[in-house]
């Protein structure tokens, strides 16, 4: 079988994708990643089949605006600037692979135009869900920033977001598009942008249990936990070696702060975090490769990185603090440390929810991360015996190659069964 391979966004989309990739790669499957050009490199360092879509360009381009991190002008933001402009584009690459051999296409929700290859041309489409906050359930609603109360007020005020900003958004342009393919028009963008064909979710029941009005089928499997590391990766076991092991060694764990790795509004984010560890004492690790972001005078026992594999670093450190993306968070749980999350936009409210009420860490939103606030957030944590149980507890149950085993048990599965074995001739 051939698996196209989709993702859009940041690293943390991407990489869970390019770790599947990866792990059907190793099974013997033909796989082609398709994202921003931005990615290219990456996917040359660990030899897969690369087609760009949009280019590194145009990441950058979209990265630039503060809205991509508001919670309430993000989604419109992401929708015009980022996704929108891959339709046609997205579309055009699944009929020309599909056309070639029987392939099999994973998107993230937001892969309008392989979604509308589905409906068009029959293409097997698997939507990969990486964070509950993308399956709505009326039953156990996910977290949102104004969305709060009891669940039947939450879920009013979600169909409410629905009517008024993300079906406003999407469909004229989506609908235009799908009427020049001879396709009917989307009512409800969030119920198409689940695949008819299944749902891989990548987390695991034990963070957020499956609820019966989920759309079938879907399978649930563990956590990716893919970050870089592994074969093409030396450049990084060697600034590991030769950077961050000295300082490592030379004191005691630091804590890991970073406010996501494409956002490029973080300079605040960091001045924050030097005063906190200045007031409690503890050394750091700051991750971004944003070089502005940085003071270039840091205090001795703050260190700057511009990337390093967080499987590596995290379970040298006493805790991190992060924006709240599900690839940080559950590196995190699998490293056994405390997280504090300082939420901003998408699903991250959400998965800092579930954080703090397992247990695992705690949560400051943006207007009430100061210095101070922080500082005392960590020192309740580091000096919170049951919490460093349960974040101890937690990482017991993650396997690192686990999830990605799982779903690509789950896909292989899939194509075996009738009809989804479609030739190029046969559609």
């Amino acid at each position: 079988m051939h698996y196209l391979i989709m993702p859009l966004g940041s690293a943390g989309d991407v990489h869970p994708f390019v770790g599947l990739a990866l792990e059907l790669k190793r099974r013997g499957h033909a796989v082609t990643l398709s994202t921003n050009g931005y990615f290219a490199g990456l996917a040359q360092r660990f030899g897969l089949d690369f087609i760009e879509l949009g280019t590194e360009a145009e990441f950058h381009a979209g990265i630039q605006s503060p809205d991509l991190w508001h919670p309430l002008r993000s989604f419109p933001y992401l929708y015009r600037n980022m996704i929108e402009p891959t339709v046609r584009p997205q579309f055009e690459i699944v009929a020309q692979e599909s056309a070639k051999r029987p392939t099999t296409v994973l998107s993230n929700c937001l892969g309008f135009g392989a979604l509308n290859a589905q409906d068009k041309l029959g293409v097997t489409v698997v939507s990969v869900h990486l964070q509950p906050m993308m399956l709505w359930s009326r039953i156990l609603p996910p977290r949102m920033l104004g969305i709060f109360g009891p669940i039947w007020f939450r879920n009013r005020i979600f169909e409410l977001a629905q009517w008024l900003v993300i079906d406003p958004v999407v469909r004229p342009s989506l609908n235009r598009y799908r009427a020049e393919l001879g396709l009917e028009p989307i009512k409800h963008v969030m119920q198409w942008w689940h695949s008819k064909s299944h749902l891989l979710c990548l987390f695991p029941e034990w963070f957020c249990p499956a609820q019966t009005d989920w759309p079938a089928p879907y399978s649930q499997v563990d956590f990716p936990l893919w970050d870089e590391r592994g074969n093409g990766t030396n450049a990084f076991s060697s600034n590991f070696r030769d950077v961050l092991e000295p300082f490592l060694n030379s004191g005691s764990k630091p804590i890991a702060f970073t406010p996501g790795s494409a956002n490029l509004f973080g300079k605040d984010f960091f001045q924050i975090a030097t005063r906190a560890c200045e007031l409690i004492g503890s050394r750091a690790i700051f991750l971004t490769r944003f070089q502005e972001q940085i003071s270039p005078s840091l205090p001795n026992t703050i260190l700057h990185v511009p990337f390093v594999p967080l499987s590596l670093l995290l379970p040298h450190c006493s805790a991190f603090v992060h924006h709240g993306g599900i690839g940080s968070a559950s590196q995190a749980m699998a490293a056994g440390i405390p997280q504090l999350i300082r939420p901003q936009a998408h699903d991250q409210f959400d998965n800092a929810m579930r954080i703090v009420k397992n247990g695992w860490g705690d949560c400051l939103k943006p207007r009430r991360f100061t210095a101070k606030a922080l500082a005392s957030k960590l020192n309740a944590m580091l000096g919170s015996e049951p919490m460093a149980i349960r974040c101890k507890s937690v990482a017991v149950s993650i396997e690192r190659s686990r999830g990605l085993m799982q779903a690509a048990d789950v896909l292989e599965k899939l194509v075996q069964q009738p009809g989804n074995n479609q030739s190029p001739a046969g559609r």
